[in-house]
């Protein structure tokens, strides 16, 4: 039975990825790299290579665990495991690395893996977004600010927000596997001692062949600020479909019910109140947010290992690679299916925008006053603050008060008093932040 969530309620393709399968096969290619580099240099026989290839190919799962249980080290029961296959050229395994020259160089392979998948799914929510910004570009609503009306805006306007952060997580994303994508070949404390005068060579052919960049300067590992950049990029994507997600949720609210994310007819929203709609996805993504913030933390205390190194990011990073990435491409998988099947009500969208019987024009009504030339800023702003309240008080409509007291006549306040001509440039912004 499943422990975690993530090995069958929040599964992805992303499992695959990081599952320990994949990381033996990870770990052998990087043998195989590290014995091809020996011959390169005339350390082993030039056919030793191919047949520690060979012999990658038949190395089972289950034996390694099986000789991990006898011996407690995991990447040695691999390197045992592959001897056992290689025949003469099992001498070659291993030979002059250090466990992390061969696990930190496996892990930059998964997590560049890792990122690049998420790149891909990332890009879908990314179009999901575009093509709302654009549909409802001119989908005037209500604006909020501090949880109070404000001003009018369009849904095209939230969306391309959203749309422009993503870009930004994306940049980050790219940022982050630049810097993860180095290995090392460089011994027990960074040194290369093992391959004396060849380390530096041994170290680049090793990568040329993994297709990885250097890390100019190691110790046992590579160093943890790498891993953490990762893991604080994905978090911080995380916050940003968690915005998204809490967005729907507070306008999916019955009281306001704008929109809503998709119900499907067989669906249940309470096991007691048979009228629910909760909007669960949207809070399931929120929830997992949470994780992934709470996996930076974990990240960023790995970073000040003692002297060379010690051990005590190692228990912790089994966790928190593979569950921070599994959740977020699950929260966008997700997210991206809300999107998709996201509902809209324009009738609530209008009544919400009409809610405060014209107070969220006024500050349209202080500027006309000001361009007209009839009142000075100051002025105007305390003249209509003043018939704010009293509207408010009296549950009067604004655009009464304001020609009762003739401060508009009657084509001004029909002009001045239509909210879908106050969104300023807003299909312009949205048209612009969408482009490419």
């Amino acid at each position: 039975m499943a422990i975690s969530p993530f090995e069958e309620r929040y599964r992805t393709e992303m499992n695959s990825v990081f599952d320990d399968e994949t990381k033996l096969r990870k770990w052998m290619v990087v043998e195989v790299a590290l014995a091809k580099a020996h011959a390169a240099l005339n350390h082993i026989p030039k056919g030793a290579p191919a047949a520690i290839e060979s012999a990658a190919k038949n190395v089972k799962h289950g034996r390694v665990i099986e000789i991990e249980s006898q011996i407690h080290h995991d990447l040695m029961a691999m390197v045992k495991a592959l001897t056992e296959q290689a025949g003469d050229a099992g001498k070659y395994v291993h030979l002059g690395a250090t466990s992390y020259d061969i696990e930190d160089t496996a892990t930059a392979l998964i997590f560049i893996e890792g990122i690049e998948l998420l790149e891909k799914r990332l890009g879908t929510l990314a179009s999901a977004l575009k093509r709302l910004a654009l549909a409802h570009k001119g989908t005037v609503c209500i604006g909020r600010t501090h949880g109070q009306h404000a001003v009018p805006t369009t849904y095209g306007m939230k969306f391309a927000l959203y749309y422009q952060e993503l870009k930004r997580n994306l940049d980050r994303l790219a940022g982050a596997k630049s810097r993860i994508s180095v290995g090392k070949m460089s011994g027990a404390v960074g040194t290369m001692a093992t391959f004396g005068k060849d380390g530096p060579a041994m170290q680049n052919l090793v990568m040329k062949e993994l297709g990885l960049g250097e890390d100019p300067v190691t110790n046992q590992v590579v160093q943890r600020d790498r891993h953490a950049e990762v893991i604080c990029a994905i978090a911080i994507t995380g916050a940003l479909l968690e915005k998204i997600a809490k967005e729907i949720r507070n306008l999916q609210r019955s009281e306001m019910c704008e929109i809503s994310e998709p119900f499907s007819a067989k669906q249940v929203g309470s096991s007691t109140m048979p009228q629910k709609r909760n909007p669960h996805k949207s809070e399931r993504v929120c929830s997992l947010a949470r994780l992934l913030r709470g996996n930076v933390l974990t990240a960023l205390e790995n970073i000040a290992l003692e002297h060379e190194r010690d051990l005590t990011n190692s228990a912790n990073e089994r966790a928190i690679f593979g569950e921070s990435f599994i959740c977020l491409d699950y929260m966008t998988i997700e997210i991206t299916k809300i999107l998709d099947g996201l509902v809209f009500y324009p009738e609530n969208i209008k009544r919400d925008l009409e809610l405060t019987n014209g107070l969220v024009m006024s500050e349209r009504i202080m500027i006309f006053l000001v361009e007209s030339g009839r009142l000075g800023r100051q002025e105007a702003h305390e003249a209509v603050r003043l018939l704010a309240q009293e509207a408010f008080a009296k549950k009067r409509h604004m655009k009464d008060l304001v020609l009762e007291r003739k401060l508009l006549t009657k084509k001004e306040a029909d002009e001045l008093f239509d909210y879908s001509t106050y969104t300023g440039q807003a299909k312009k912004i949205v048209e612009d932040a969408v482009k490419g």
